[in-house]
């Protein structure tokens, strides 16, 4: 049986599936992501870590936000693949960075964010609501609730 979202680094020393649909999917485009993807942005999925099987020895470099939360990137040792995201203002949360799915057809934005930040050349879907508000990722309110309730977060 397949999982319905499955992926790996370059090297195929870290691998994940996921069984269940992502409570949050958008593309980051605040300064961090930037500078930690050599891109416009990045392309994010959420999940309860629960729920996300990981197979490899994942390492993680902790970086402090303009937010002030801190957030660890997770990546290969090998290869350096960036795979996954940790939030420190939301436990139980484990971010996957939609390139490193086998099917990236599966990757589906529902919003940009941190568009304030966004490099000056960085073109984004005009079809996609946006939210300029560094301050609250992953707003509405409604969307970080429904985050909340589904990781047992605050």
């Amino acid at each position: 049986m397949n999982a319905k979202y499955s992926g790996r680094c370059l090297c195929g020393e870290i691998s994940y599936s996921v069984d269940i649909e992502p409570v949050f999917t958008g593309n980051c485009h605040c300064k961090n992501c930037q500078r930690s993807s050599g891109g416009a942005f990045i392309p994010a999925m959420l999940f309860p870590e629960k729920n996300v099987l990981v197979s490899g020895a994942v390492k993680y470099s902790e970086s402090q936000a303009d937010s002030g939360n801190i957030h660890k990137r997770g990546f290969c040792p090998n290869c350096g693949s960036q795979l996954f995201a940790r939030f420190g203002h939301m436990p139980g949360v484990l971010g996957i960075k939609a390139g490193t799915l086998d099917d990236a057809s599966n990757y589906v934005p529902t919003m940009d964010f941190h568009v304030s930040s966004a490099a000056p050349w960085d073109f984004m879907d005009p079809g996609l609501p946006s939210d300029s508000d560094d301050a609250q990722p992953f707003a509405p309110a409604d969307r970080l609730q429904r985050a909340s309730t589904a990781f047992d977060v605050g």
